[in-house]
């Protein structure tokens, strides 16, 4: 069984969900991220994603993009996000995605990239401008080494397009909020939770919801309808404004503590 379907089909009681940050490897630097990540599975994550700076994130808002270039500008590249993980598995036992464009990644090697990534003890991948019609390789090299593959789905992904998806996917189906990119909104769309349903209708794997999710409001909002919630430009928004901070890891732990808290508590 799939530690990360697993891990969002465990009930988890008061109405709670799946919480599922993301960050960016190496913003504000590589030792940061390994204290962030540290934090934020003792601030209730269930899982947490883990970003590969890429030069050109077509899917991602603003907020990203900048944590993307403070990444690069730094040097940091794939290797050093496989190491980063390595180095925290030591200490948490989260399942962990590496979210990523597929450029670095066909720069690695498929096949070596499955090789450490199953040593270093990633639990699934997200290639975000991986095509289904164009995945089977990459599905193939990671489902053999126990690795999910993440799909994203949208509200404009057509039912038979859908179908195809969830066929090669495993862990969960990650299900794009609205059209577009990445970046905190004030109000969930009313799409996300049609596009739940039509996914439940094709498929029995767990289903979290990402894209603009910002507030507690939104998570217990997405709690209801999906499975887990996913939540990025929010917390990326908080180390970039925390950066040059001493408390930054604790005031983003308390940020993401925040966000799962119910009437004040956990």
């Amino acid at each position: 069984m799939s530690r990360m379907r697993d891990t969002l089909i465990e009930p988890k009681g008061s109405g709670r969900g799946g919480f599922i940050p993301f960050i960016t490897a190496g913003d504000p630097d590589l030792a940061t991220t390994e204290l962030l990540l540290v934090e934020l599975a003792a601030a209730g994550a269930d899982i947490i994603e883990l970003g590969v700076p890429f030069s050109d994130p077509v899917a991602d808002g603003e907020v990203i993009q900048r944590a993307s270039e403070r990444a690069l500008r730094k040097g940091v590249t794939l290797g050093d996000t496989l190491k980063c993980i390595s180095n925290v598995k030591k200490h948490i036992d989260l399942p962990i995605v590496l979210f990523s464009y597929l450029n670095p990644l066909l720069k690695f090697g498929r096949e070596r990239l499955a090789d450490e990534a199953e040593r270093v003890g990633i639990d699934a991948v997200l290639i975000t401008d991986l095509t289904v019609e164009e995945a089977g390789p990459w599905v193939r090299a990671f489902h053999d080494r126990a690795i999910d593959m993440i799909f994203l789905v949208a509200p404009t992904t057509s039912d038979e397009r859908l179908t195809h998806i969830t066929q090669q996917a495993s862990g969960f189906i990650y299900a794009v909020s609205r059209a577009g990119v990445t970046g905190a909104q004030n109000e969930m769309p009313a799409d996300a939770e049609s596009l739940v349903r039509r996914v439940r209708a094709v498929s029995d794997l767990p289903v979290a919801v990402g894209f603009g999710i910002s507030t507690p409001e939104q998570v217990r909002q997405v709690w209801r309808f999906a499975d887990g919630a996913v939540i990025g430009s929010a917390l990326v928004s908080q180390i970039e404004k925390l950066s040059s901070s001493p408390h930054l890891v604790a005031r983003v732990g308390e940020f993401a503590r925040s966000l799962v808290a119910r009437n004040g508590t956990l």
